[in-house]
């Protein structure tokens, strides 16, 4: 079975401080309401930020997590929609159609695939422009079992690659971050270059999507990056929850 988490993050909170400037820490945090040690690796988290006063984070894990330690930490414990929401997921699943059209959002760590670089550092391999980071999401969304389709408004990808604002995908970038720490106990230095991406999608292969769902997208999703969320494109909340309804 798997699951779906939403917590809401207290950001004037000591420890929310800590866990909301480091993927490092919050990866800790996020672990830390996993009970099995075996599945830890399957699990999919991204940090949401659109309301500064409230991020909201958001994991997908193989078994039902336990999130009180979290949310007495650096949630919002006893207030109104403090408590973090948990649901099943798969079920969600079997309405993933081809030629169905959903919202999304994911954020990624879009790298260059030159095998000659594959034992490169993401930071040496990193698309660093809005530009390079588009086109590495456009061009591996086949693979994930999903085509972008053109805008009906003119916004999106506008004014890229000299093409009409209505002959553009209907998919834009909306936050882009560089954040650098260390790993380890040798102090191995990480640099991530991240993109988050919303739109619009059209599902072209139901295996590869679900599976791009459950695994997540890119490198890097062990510091948040590759957790792809869906919801109807008429959703008054339509890139941010996760939901398939």
């Amino acid at each position: 079975m798997t699951y779906l988490s939403h917590i809401s993050i207290n950001p004037l909170r000591a420890e929310s401080r800590d866990l909301l400037g480091c993927p490092r820490a919050m990866r800790g945090a996020v672990l830390g309401g996993i009970s099995d040690p075996s599945q830890m690796k399957r699990v999919l988290w991204r940090l949401d930020a659109d309301d500064p006063q409230r991020p909201r984070l958001f994991v997908l894990s193989p078994s039902r997590p336990d999130w009180t330690r979290l949310v007495e930490a650096a949630g919002w414990p006893g207030a109104a929609g403090g408590q973090a929401a948990t649901r099943e997921y798969r079920p969600l699943l079997t309405q993933l159609a081809i030629s169905r059209e959903f919202a999304f959002r994911v954020t990624a760590n879009p790298v260059r695939d030159d095998p000659g670089e594959s034992q490169a550092p993401d930071d040496d391999r990193a698309h660093r422009t809005p530009a390079q980071q588009l086109g590495w999401f456009l061009e591996h969304a086949p693979t994930w079992g999903f085509t972008i389709p053109r805008t009906r408004t003119g916004s999106a990808t506008s004014g890229l690659d000299g093409r009409s604002p209505r002959s553009a995908p209907d998919v834009r970038i909306t936050a882009r971050s560089r954040h650098s720490f260390t790993e380890g106990g040798g102090g191995v230095p990480v640099t991530l270059h991240t993109a988050t991406f919303e739109g619009r999608l059209l599902v072209t292969d139901v295996v590869l999507l679900t599976q791009a769902i459950l695994k997540g997208v890119g490198p890097s999703k062990a510091y948040g990056c590759g957790l792809l969320t869906l919801t109807p494109p008429n959703s008054e909340d339509s890139y941010s929850g996760g939901a398939l309804n």
